[in-house]
């Protein structure tokens, strides 16, 4: 029973074939998929997906990407959606420098503005940190610790960055980038990160696992991705998919069946 913990089902890649992706997902045992919204329409986006398909669930929030169109009032309308019981977490927000779409100052005032909403609606928050650890942490240490405070989608950063960020109380998402032959950090963190602490991620349609490397990825693929993890750390692909759809439940606050 596998969950894929990030994926963006509303965008046009999955246009023409969403019904089939949620039902292959369905045929490899994946029992949960959380979609994730970067601005206001894809929020609403997976906001009205997660209402069609008992699997889905939604997480609602501003993307780094989109800082430059962060105010109070779109801040209030993501809100609003909050109120949907199919909504699960805040995100994805947090810091990109790699593609610097938005100056840091715009991204950390909407990360911080988002982070304090999110503790206020007592919703766990979905991080994206890409080439921007050291601020990420700054602010997240600001922010506090809890047991359910969130996670770091497609984590990037070394053990021992790791660990500061689980003594937090954050769980990590393992995404597809683990299957890739060059990508030893990843694979570390994978193999010896505390199981209790892990998720796993498709991010689709992004950053599919060999061997699709190059093609639109979709949830089934998530399974691949466990089956890497379960290899490097010499355990059984069912007993990962087991404790990974736990920790997805316990942090996203999902019933026990979809």
């Amino acid at each position: 029973m596998w969950t894929d913990s990030h994926a963006h089902l509303d965008m046009e890649d999955f246009t023409n074939d969403r019904d089939t992706v949620i039902q292959r997902a369905g045929e490899k045992h994946v029992i949960h998929i959380i979609t994730v919204g970067v601005d206001l329409k894809s929020s609403r986006a997976a906001v009205n997906l997660a209402e069609q398909y008992p699997s889905v669930y939604a997480a609602i929030g501003l993307h780094p990407h989109e800082a430059k169109g962060f105010d109070e009032d779109t801040l209030e309308k993501i809100a609003a959606l909050s109120t949907n019981h199919k909504v699960v977490a805040w995100g994805e927000i947090g810091l990109d420098y790699y593609h610097n779409y938005c100056p840091p100052k715009e991204q950390k005032k909407a990360f911080e503005a988002q982070l304090d909403v999110a503790k206020n609606l007592h919703l766990p928050v979905i991080i994206h940190d890409r080439d921007a650890h050291e601020d990420v942490l700054t602010i997240l240490k600001k922010f506090g610790k809890s047991e359910r405070i969130g996670v770091i989608h497609c984590y990037s950063g070394d053990l021992g960055l790791a660990r500061d960020l689980m003594d937090l109380g954050f769980f990590l998402s393992i995404p597809g980038t683990v299957t890739y032959k060059n990508a030893g950090p990843i694979k570390t963190v994978a193999s010896k990160m505390p199981l209790e602490r892990m998720l796993l991620e498709t991010d689709a349609p992004f950053l599919s696992p060999l061997p699709y490397r190059g093609k639109r990825n979709e949830p089934a693929h998530v399974a691949i991705t466990g089956k890497e993890v379960a290899r490097l750390r010499n355990m059984d692909p069912e007993q990962l998919a087991t404790i990974t759809t736990k920790n997805a439940r316990f942090l996203f606050g999902i019933p026990d069946q979809p």
